[in-house]
């Protein structure tokens, strides 16, 4: 909480306050505690962090959080909630009595609850002192991400597979009896990942000039000589860690120019992969795959090297660190992907995606999947 009192003291504010449930990754991170219901989280300056859940949650949370706990019961928000018609203004009244103010509170704070708190006391926005804490990881986050690009891993090679065994009946690939479709693909990861513990949701599974569209899931046939582009961003349903990779391949041999493309964003990944380490800026890696993608004559903009090469991966699948023209200062514990692509609408789409932990040697890289184009 080191971090917190800082960002306090230079804010001149006496405590920091949250409000949601354990999907909101800042929550979850900071207290350690799993429930659907939102909370309020909050920590005076130099104090031991609290929340505050209903009493049917308190058991279990003084159990579980890594944080110390209170009821509803004990606060007066029960009164101020018979009192009161609007329950925004009933926490707010309940936060100030908790911890005075000034109040520091996060950018995604609800706003009813900003707005009611600052009719009681001075509130300021702070700059995003928790995602600068989840950005480097420890030890045992680490190997929570490991384990889930492990079961990743082995789901892509189900998907690959299944594309391997297929047979192209005139240029539409075939598995069995059935065509092989995104979504029987998408369907048979799904299934693996949940039987190890993983979800998955969105896997895009797309296929010929559908690849030329980054985010597009994916629908339909798959056809034979086409970049077929998976990318799969599961996570763990106990953990909560999330890991990404991404896989381009074809069954048979596809256009030259697909080709050509695989190649260049194969060798750009390398390169990228090959600068990462401590002190090094996320622009400038991203920089150098964009002037390395220019000299194999691909541009990058509207065509060709449409996104950022990557992007740090947690208890959210895109967090901080940046790896764009954003990017700040890589440092010793941030878990990141690297995912040069290219995309033309007349070609097609190729990506490849790895995740690392930056090391004070370099990254050292989860993902273990070959990159093999034809299948």
């Amino acid at each position: 909480m080191d971090a917190l009192d800082r960002s306090l003291q230079k804010g001149g504010a006496e405590a920091f306050v949250m409000f949601g449930s354990s999907e909101y990754a800042d929550m979850r991170y900071i207290t350690r505690f799993v429930t659907t219901d939102p909370f309020v989280f909050a920590k005076k300056r130099d104090e031991r962090g609290f929340i505050v859940v209903s009493p049917m949650e308190y058991v279990r949370a003084s159990r579980e959080a890594a944080v110390g706990v209170m009821s509803r019961t004990e606060t007066d928000l029960l009164r101020y909630l018979e009192e009161e018609k609007d329950r925004w203004r009933a926490y707010a009244l309940m936060i100030h009595d908790l911890v005075g103010g000034p109040i520091l509170v996060p950018p995604d704070l609800p706003f009813a609850l900003g707005k009611y708190l600052s009719d009681l006391t001075t509130v300021s926005v702070d700059s995003g002192t928790i995602p600068n804490m989840r950005a480097r990881k420890r030890k045992t986050e680490v190997s929570e991400i490991r384990k889930v690009q492990e079961a990743t891993d082995a789901a892509m090679k189900r998907a690959t597979m299944m594309i391997r065994r297929s047979k192209p009946r005139r240029g539409v690939l075939y598995l069995g009896k059935q065509p092989l479709t995104s979504e029987r693909i998408r369907s048979d990861m799904h299934r693996y990942l949940l039987k190890q513990g993983y979800q998955a949701k969105d896997t895009i599974v797309s296929c010929g000039k559908d690849a030329a569209l980054p985010h597009k899931t994916g629908t339909g046939p798959l056809f034979s000589e086409e970049p077929i582009v998976i990318d799969v961003f599961p996570k763990s349903m106990t953990s909560g860690y999330f890991t990404d990779m991404t896989r381009t391949v074809s069954k048979g041999t596809p256009a030259t120019d697909v080709v050509e493309m695989f190649q260049a964003v194969r060798d750009a990944q390398d390169l990228a992969i090959a600068m990462l380490r401590p002190g090094v800026t996320g622009a400038d890696v991203h920089q150098s795959v964009v002037e390395f993608f220019r000299e194999q004559g691909f541009e990058s903009g509207a065509e060709g090297f449409t996104h950022n090469l990557g992007h740090g991966v947690g208890l959210e699948v895109h967090e901080l660190p940046v790896l764009g023209p954003s990017g700040g200062i890589l440092k010793k514990g941030n878990v990141v992907t690297i995912e040069p692509g290219l995309y033309y609408p007349k070609i097609g789409g190729v990506r490849l995606e790895n995740i690392g932990v930056i090391r004070g040697e370099g990254l050292d890289c989860m993902t273990r999947f070959p990159r093999e184009l034809v299948l």
